[in-house]
């Protein structure tokens, strides 16, 4: 009996899975997608119904940090930042994900990073100053679904590598957005916000990654911001987080050892983050944290 890798019998020299290989049918119902999605990739294919409920977190998150943004001024805390976004979420029967997350647990329903601070940055009593840049990140869980984004806020005058990673990374984010559609390969996302970065001179960050969400807080598949190698293609039905993390020098990042969260640059200079939930569409893309 022939096998996969046999010389073709039509003569072609081909091997026959190359050539006459019986091929499948196209997938085409939203459950045979979602079935292979799973069982390939784990990744979940959402129906309607999830989507409406994604959707419904996502806008109130997007409300959220709209809120959390138009506070944060010079001589306001990220701790007061904080407790407005528990009263918020409160107030619209949701709870702040962050809130006790992870090993050790996040102490606050934020994340609060600045200046040179990636990521994971802690709420406390320090009064932001003039020339301080801020990362607000808040996802809400709003009826068991997710909502998760991240915005960058100057306070007062910054300095010009400070202002450089606060657009560059919005560069990023809006350049990857723009490629999402279904069939394209996870890994474009990468060389696209590699491509913008460098463009300004600047390194993207590694060591943390985008993420689908919606039915949890994280979920597969991984995002890369860097290039890489994951030729998983979207789908419709996909909803996931892009998030850019870029420096102004060095692209690696320090865990603070005390806290086991803050993430700083190496080198101490300035990193910026946007950071916005997508679902795939059949046709494109729909920002899903728009407030």
């Amino acid at each position: 009996m022939i096998s996969r890798n046999d010389p073709c019998w039509c003569g072609s020299t081909k091997k026959w899975k190359k050539c006459h290989y019986p091929q499948k049918a196209p997938l085409t119902t939203f459950s045979e997608k979602a079935a292979l999605y799973k069982k390939r990739y784990n990744i979940l294919l959402k129906t309607e119904k999830q989507i409406e409920g994604i959707r419904a977190s996502c806008k109130l998150s997007a409300q959220i940090l709209k809120e959390l943004c138009a506070i944060a001024k010079a001589g306001v805390t990220t701790a007061e930042i904080n407790k407005l976004a528990l009263k918020l979420n409160k107030e619209a029967g949701a709870t702040a994900a962050t809130l006790g997350y992870g090993d050790p647990p996040f102490p606050a329903a934020i994340c609060t990073s600045l200046n040179d601070v990636i990521c994971h940055g802690i709420p406390d009593d320090k009064p932001l100053q003039n020339g301080d840049i801020l990362n607000i990140d808040t996802t809400s869980i709003l009826n068991g679904y997710y909502g998760d984004c991240s915005a960058m806020v100057e306070i007062g005058e910054v300095s010009a590598e400070r202002k450089l990673v606060v657009d560059v990374s919005k560069k990023c984010l809006d350049a990857a957005i723009a490629i999402v559609k279904p069939g394209v390969a996870i890994c474009k996302i990468g060389d696209v916000i590699e491509d913008t970065a460098a463009s300004y001179g600047c390194s993207v960050v590694y060591q943390f990654v985008a993420h689908g969400v919606g039915i949890k807080f994280h979920e597969e598949p991984q995002v890369c911001h860097h290039r890489n190698n994951l030729q998983i293609p979207l789908e419709e039905g996909m909803t996931f987080t892009i998030e850019p993390m870029i420096n102004a020098g060095l692209k690696e990042a320090v865990i603070d050892e005390k806290d086991g969260w803050t993430a700083r640059t190496i080198d101490g200079r300035a990193s910026g983050q946007w950071e916005h939930t997508l679902l795939v569409t059949k046709d494109g893309v729909e920002i899903l944290t728009m407030p």
